[in-house]
């Protein structure tokens, strides 16, 4: 039992709200202090391991400023050879596990990542400052009780949030599905046991991705127009009774039964880069916000939201932070050589940055590119007086798209779902677009002006779940088909083209990127200005007779 589970335990409420909430209260001078002092500590053991003097070179840095001048940015490319292979003889510390996440389609299909003792003690009192958060409605206020019923939504190990399964305080509270048979069986199957489980027990905080938590309140509208048998009723009243009486809610409402017709949660945590987009469709069908937190695998807890449900400020104790601005970024995008400048925690101002990582108490990343492209919103939270910049998630900027939290799809796997279809086109772009939902919009400039939409849909789509494992289990679980394709007029590529030589763009710029092009990219795409191809026949045919 760690020391928050101690605390909580003994009915310490003051402190376990201090030990795991207390960095609301800094200021953002001691915020940097704490983080500088933890990266030199990171750095004596980068120093003595094989990996930090592989990353490093012939850096071998002694102040946050030789650090940051010294070492390149890096990318999960550069730990494969080591991570993949889950070698611990050249790590910082040594982990107590591993875990992973979606890698890159075709090149390999996890990132494995390992989690040190010491960053594990670190995770649990982070949870508990996101069970106490997401149920406080004031600072310093403690509303959890001993044996309160969990839904516990998340994947089990060796994904991320099967580690914070490990570091979550399990004797305390009583959680449903219990971890030892959650872990036994699928993911779908645990979250149709958990929440039977939670019918006949009550429920009173929940915590799971946003999507899941969108696609259980979708599924409560279909059992509440399923009948209930009287053998039902009689086996397992309580169940039975709570399923009733959300009938009866719903229908003298004159909609779907909800999930909030059935329990009153005292607390909601969901997760997920898709949650700002379902955060008022969770609010309709559970009765309250989502506290939300932002975190992967790399990095773990990046940051959270407080009692105010707003923006999300910053954990200080997990990873040492580093923010690109975002014209350093697009200067990077543009020229893979160039190094861009970053600047500190307390140096940002409000705008669009790319968060680096680097990992503290004994972790492998060493100023990291996330591919996390972030809003800070305000330097803090003037309204709760929280001296931390607060921040929002806004996409990914790397070669992927993610969708829903589920997949991370790569331009290999989506140019080799249109190949294997056998459908004629000229080339394509793809971004991903919310409009309700997470949609993986494929714009497409075909060869044939007589294709079908709606059949290339299901093609690529069907394509797509054979190359993609967990996309084919974001539509076996989550109901959605998120693939929109969009057919391009003729010789929308062809203008684009010439378009860019009108301007002098270089040869490797004539073409727009296939993954997350820019909106005026596609705004083009869509309808081309044809006057340049136009002149260049006329051209053209004027050379030939002449």
């Amino acid at each position: 039992m760690g020391i928050e589970a101690e605390l909580f335990k003994r009915g310490k409420q003051e402190d376990l709200w201090q030990r795991c909430c207390g960095y609301l209260d800094l200021s953002i001078e001691d915020f940097a202090h704490i983080q500088k002092r933890l990266l030199l500590e990171q750095l004596e053991l980068l120093n003595r391991c094989e990996l930090g003097r592989t990353i490093m070179g012939d850096a071998r840095p002694e102040t946050v400023d030789e650090f940051r001048t010294s070492v390149p940015l890096t990318t999960y490319a550069d730990y494969a050879p080591y991570l993949l292979k889950r070698r611990m003889d050249v790590l910082p510390q040594k982990p107590i596990l591993w875990q992973y996440t979606s890698g890159k389609s075709e090149e390999y299909p996890y990132r494995w990542v390992p989690v040190t003792a010491r960053q594990l003690d670190q995770i649990e009192g982070i949870i508990f400052a996101m069970m106490i958060l997401s149920t406080c409605n004031n600072k310093g206020e403690i509303n959890l009780k001993g044996m309160d019923k969990v839904f516990y939504g998340m994947a089990p190990p060796p994904y991320t949030t099967g580690t914070m399964t490990r570091a979550f305080p399990n004797e305390l509270f009583d959680v449903v599905p219990p971890v030892g048979e959650a872990e036994n069986i699928s993911f779908e199957e645990r979250i149709k046991y958990g929440f039977d489980l939670a019918l006949d027990k009550g429920l009173d905080l929940c915590i799971a991705m946003s999507s899941v938590t969108v696609a259980i309140g979708e599924r409560f509208g279909r059992k509440g127009k399923s009948k209930i048998s009287v053998k039902a009723l009689v086996k397992k009243p309580k169940k039975s009774f709570r399923l009733l009486k959300g009938i009866v809610k719903s229908k003298l409402a004159g909609r779907p039964m909800l999930p909030r017709d059935i329990w009153k949660l005292k607390g909601l945590v969901s997760f997920g880069i898709d949650g700002s987009v379902y955060r008022e469709k969770i609010k309709e069908m559970w009765g309250r916000y989502p506290l939300e937190f932002h975190g992967c695998t790399e990095a773990i807890f990046i940051a959270m939201q407080t009692w105010d449900y707003e923006g999300l400020s910053f954990i200080p104790n997990l990873n040492f932070f580093e923010f690109i601005p975002e014209a350093e970024v697009n200067k990077s995008l543009e020229d893979s050589t160039y190094q861009p400048r970053t600047v500190l925690i307390d140096e940002v101002k409000p705008g669009k940055y790319e968060l680096v990582i680097s990992s503290l108490h004994g972790g492998p990343f060493i100023r990291y590119r996330l591919g996390h492209l972030i809003n800070i919103t305000a330097t803090r939270n003037e309204k709760l007086n929280i001296d931390i910049p607060q921040m929002k998630f806004l996409t990914r900027i790397d070669d992927q798209i993610d969708i829903a939290g589920f997949t991370r799809l790569s331009e290999k796997v989506i140019w080799k779902s249109i190949e294997n279809c056998g459908i004629g086109y000229y080339d394509w772009v793809a971004c991903k677009e919310i409009n309700g939902k997470p949609v993986l919009h494929l714009y497409i400039e075909p060869k044939e002006t007589n294709m079908n939409v709606r059949e290339i849909e299901s093609s690529i789509h069907n394509e797509l779940k054979k190359l993609d494992k967990p996309y084919s289990e974001l539509e076996s679980f989550t109901g959605l088909m998120p693939l929109k394709i969009t057919l391009l007029p003729e010789n929308s590529f062809k203008a684009y083209k010439l378009r860019q030589q009108a301007i002098g763009a270089s040869l490797d710029n004539l073409s727009p990127r296939h993954i997350n092009p820019s909106m005026d990219t596609i705004r083009f795409l869509l309808k081309p200005d044809l006057s340049l191809l136009r002149k260049t026949v006329v051209t053209a045919k004027e050379k030939i007779e002449a």
